[in-house]
């Protein structure tokens, strides 16, 4: 088992990911790789590119990933015959046992496991899409849902847990600004997932250490504003939650191409660093963002 381990989050992708990212995640030297979901709008060839990475990682499916399926926008005009076509199954039978929403993938040789929250969570306190929910996993509404995050915990076989979700937990503000706080009208208000808290939160009965609960969902840039960026990192304790959500992850200006990742380093199972760094053609890291530990910001 490694002292430090060094871990790589990809945020919200929406289409851009490429072969190149897969060079880029082992010039980075990483030892596993986080997915937050949102890999496009159901959209097939992005999440086999994923699933072919060779580095140890897991992923969680986002609400764009069942965009016909589950949304009441995509339902109305979907590209493909929903009666002869299931993209939700195929994405997570692409993903197979990586796929951790309302499940678990341990990583004995690494000394953690990581627990998914909700799959496709679009965040609210309000139940969305619940036929969805209903006919796919039999949950129903916040309580059920609460019970199946816990219940992936509970069976996970080390002492140091991530929770991995598409979306952040409830109680982390309420602010637009804030780490899952609403951007767009009416501003304000929590969108945290509120089966994530309560899951979390009964975890700890376990005598399980978190020391990093990982999402994306809500972007970095605001809707109502350019004045200021999404705070995208909170710490409670001995726990850091982090929103991974740099949209877009990959910037093409006159052929300089650059692509980002969230660095998480853990020592001996708590967070010693964190950081968005931005990757070049070479490979190398062009910009490094520190967020953690904040001496490294004088």
């Amino acid at each position: 088992m490694k002292a430090e381990i060094k871990i790589a989050v990809v945020g919200d992708i929406h289409d851009q990911w490429e072969a190149e990212d897969r060079i880029a995640l082992e010039h980075l030297g990483v030892d596993l790789v986080l997915f937050v979901g949102d890999f496009g709008n159901e959209a097939i060839a992005v999440v086999r590119e994923v699933a072919a990475t060779t580095l140890p990682f897991a992923a969680v499916l986002g609400n764009h990933d069942a965009w016909y399926t589950a949304s009441p926008w995509g339902r109305k005009k979907p590209p493909y015959d929903p009666k002869k076509v299931d993209r939700v199954q195929e994405q997570l039978d692409i993903l197979g046992e990586a796929h951790v929403g309302y499940g678990k993938r341990d990583f004995p040789e690494l000394g953690l496991s990581v627990v998914g929250g909700r799959p496709f969570s679009w965040g609210g306190s309000e139940w969305s899409s619940p036929e969805f929910f209903r006919d796919r996993y039999n949950v129903n509404g916040f309580t059920e849902s609460c019970d199946r995050i816990v219940a992936a915990a509970q069976e996970t076989s080390q002492e140091t847990l991530i929770f991995l979700s598409h979306n952040g937990p409830y109680g982390l503000g309420d602010r637009p600004e804030d780490i899952c706080g609403r951007d767009w009208e009416p501003i304000g208000g929590d969108r945290g997932d509120l089966d994530l808290t309560e899951a979390i939160a009964k975890t700890r009965h376990f005598n399980k250490k978190i020391p990093l609960v990982t999402f994306g969902h809500m972007h970095q840039s605001l809707r109502h504003t350019q004045h200021q960026q999404r705070q995208m990192l909170q710490i409670q304790g001995s726990t850091f939650y982090l929103n991974a959500a740099q949209v877009p992850r990959i910037i093409n200006r006159k052929n300089d191409i650059r692509r980002n990742f969230s660095i998480v380093v853990l020592q001996d199972g708590e967070v010693t660093k964190i950081s968005l760094v931005w990757v070049g053609q070479d490979y190398q890291i062009i910009s490094q963002d520190i967020f953690f530990p904040f001496s490294l910001l004088l």
